[in-house]
């Protein structure tokens, strides 16, 4: 006669949540202060966002761990940035003539509606809906500003969109063709300098966000540690 044994417990999942907090309570921790004096309304809306309950995990802030930062207090010139690693891919994308400049995004409407519908997919998922739909018109924000990546030939293939929030800035979106030529390296790094400049100047934030590590693929993890990112536990202020 068969015996039944008694099914094991499996721990994979304990184990794996124990290995997450232990990660978590590892992070250095980094206060940023949200200043209304920047854009009342969208500073406001903005905390909100940040600090409203994950979705999945209800007990903490929505962007509160694993957050992706550079402390630019600790990049004491533009040589300390990129490191060698993201260098080189800087490197080539200046070899093949293509520079940063800020944008006006009316002036582009139609480039940036190419590069948001040149992929279906990005990171393992489907684009949002939103970005097959080819604005009519961009309402600037005061404490936004608008940056686009040329090719030699003047066609723009990457475009970034940067706010200002109080002790930081943070990159809203960031998208571009895809391609090896080293495109989004050159524009993170040409932006961080331009920041790292500012603060010289005695005007310039002390963090600059990336978004999270967390729930990011392996291959956009990678990316952001590269260029310099560090995932930090962050506490928000607002004034």
């Amino acid at each position: 006669m068969l015996v039944k044994l008694p099914q094991l417990i499996d721990f994979t999942p304990l184990v794996k949540g124990c290995r997450l907090v232990l990660d978590v309570a590892r992070l250095p921790v980094a206060r940023l202060c949200f200043d209304t004096r920047y854009h009342p309304e969208d500073v406001r809306n903005t905390y909100r966002l940040f600090t409203r309950r994950h979705p999945r995990y209800k007990v903490i802030g929505h962007k509160q761990f694993g957050v992706a930062l550079i402390d630019l207090r600790l990049l004491a010139d533009n040589a300390a940035y990129p490191c060698s690693g993201a260098a080189s891919y800087v490197g080539k994308a200046r070899k093949r003539g293509y520079r940063l400049a800020q944008i006006d995004r009316n002036e582009y409407i139609d480039a940036i509606h190419a590069i948001n519908t040149s992929v279906p997919n990005r990171q393992g998922r489907p684009m949002d809906a939103h970005y097959q739909q080819k604005a009519a018109r961009y309402e600037p924000q005061c404490h936004y500003r608008y940056f686009g990546v040329f090719d030699k030939c003047g066609q723009l293939v990457a475009y970034a969109n940067m706010g200002r929030f109080g002790n930081f800035a943070a990159f809203a979106q960031l998208l571009g063709y895809r391609n090896n030529d080293g495109v989004m390296h050159l524009m993170i790094a040409d932006i961080v300098n331009l920041l790292l400049a500012e603060r010289r100047s005695g005007d310039g934030p002390d963090y600059v966000m990336y978004d999270t590590f967390f729930g990011a693929q392996p291959g956009l993890r990678q990316f952001k540690t590269l260029l310099g990112f560090t995932p930090y536990r962050v506490r928000y202020t607002l004034q």
